[in-house]
C-alpha cells in the first residue's frame, strides 16, 4: 500500500465514521452516563470488535457470508434483536432513581466489563459492517506487497480514526452535558436512545441484503 493509497482509505474511511449510527450513539450514551471511563470502555469495545471483523475480512469470511443469505439473516436477526433489547431497555430505566431515605437521584455504577461487553456486541452484530469491510478493504490492497501487513495498517488507521472521532463526540457531549441541568438531561437522553436503538434495530431486520 502507498501512502497515496493509504491518504485515500484513510479519508474514506473517515467519512464513514462520521456517519452517526449504533456505536456512536452507544458512545454518548455512555459518556453521560458514567464519564470519561465509560467512554474508554465502550471504545476499547469497539475496537476490538473491529479488530475480529478484519481478520475475518482478511481470511475470506466475509466473501462466505455474502453468499450464504441463511447465515447473513441469522446474524442480522441477532444484531437486530439485541439493539431493540437495549432500546427497550433504556427506555424501562429513563427516570433517574431516588437514594433509600434522600429522595436524590443516585449515580449510575460503572461496569467497565459489561459497557466493553455492550459495544463489542453493538459493533460486532451487524452482518453488515463485516460485508461492508469485505467490499471496503480490497479496494486498496496492493498486491505487490505483504497481504497481511496491509491488513494489519488499515485496521490500526480505522482503529485510530475511530478512537478520534468518538472522543470527539464524546469530548462536545460532555461540553453540552455541562451546561444542562444534569438530572433533565440523562433523562432526556434515555428515553432518546432507547427511541433510537429500537428504531435502528427495526431498521435492520428490515433492511434488505445488499
Amino acid at each position: 500500500m502507498t501512502f497515496h493509497t493509504w491518504c485515500l482509505f484513510a479519508l474514506a474511511y473517515l467519512a464513514t465514521t462520521l456517519s452517526p449510527g449504533p456505536n456512536v450513539l452507544l458512545v454518548i450514551r455512555n459518556t453521560i452516563r458514567y464519564g470519561s471511563r465509560g467512554t474508554a470502555a465502550t471504545i476499547a469495545g469497539n475496537l476490538v470488535s473491529q479488530a475480529v471483523v478484519v481478520t475475518l475480512v482478511a481470511l475470506g469470511v466475509g466473501a462466505v457470508l455474502a453468499a450464504m443469505p441463511p447465515l447473513f439473516i441469522a446474524m442480522k436477526i441477532v444484531g437486530a434483536v439485541y439493539l431493540i433489547y437495549l432500546g427497550v431497555k433504556q427506555l424501562r430505566s429513563a427516570g433517574p432513581r431516588a437514594k433509600p431515605g434522600t429522595g436524590a437521584p443516585s449515580a449510575p455504577v460503572l461496569d467497565n466489563r459489561k459497557v466493553f461487553r455492550e459495544a463489542l456486541i453493538v459493533s460486532g452484530s451487524n452482518p453488515k459492517t463485516l460485508i461492508f469491510f469485505c467490499a471496503f478493504m480490497p479496494q486498496f490492497i496492493s498486491h505487490d506487497h505483504a497481504l497481511p501487513l496491509q491488513f494489519v495498517v488499515m485496521y490500526l488507521t480505522c482503529a485510530g480514526i475511530v478512537a478520534l472521532v468518538y472522543t470527539v463526540y464524546a469530548f462536545s457531549v460532555r461540553r453540552l452535558h455541562g451546561g444542562l441541568g444534569k438530572r433533565r438531561w440523562l433523562d432526556t437522553v434515555k428515553r432518546g436512545s432507547g427511541l433510537i436503538f429500537v428504531a435502528l434495530g427495526i431498521k435492520l431486520l428490515t433492511a434488505r441484503q445488499a
